[in-house]
């Protein structure tokens, strides 16, 4: 019979320890404007979830929905003039 053993890497690759670096929490920076807006359109249809949408929800969903593309396309925008490490482009 064989011991089950766990794989050490598995376990431990989320260990407190290991920190995001500057390059990955600037990145996440950026993109926040387009998480929040993907987050409000969520939160607008989990409202409708359990009802028939009423003209306000249907309204907050298009708002959300607007949201979402505008910074979509404003993030598309920035990180078309960035350079990536190494020179390649």
């Amino acid at each position: 019979m064989s011991p089950i053993v766990t794989v050490q890497d598995v376990v431990t690759a989320f260990a407190d320890w290991i920190e995001p670096t500057d390059a990955e929490l600037d990145a996440i920076e950026q993109e926040m404007p387009a998480i929040l807006a993907d987050v409000d359109l969520i939160d607008a249809q989990i409202i409708t979830l359990d009802r028939t949408p009423t003209e306000v929800d249907a309204r907050r969903i298009r708002r959300a929905h607007r949201r979402v593309l505008t910074e979509r396309r404003a993030l598309a925008n920035r990180t078309v003039g960035a350079t990536l490490p190494g020179g390649a482009a």
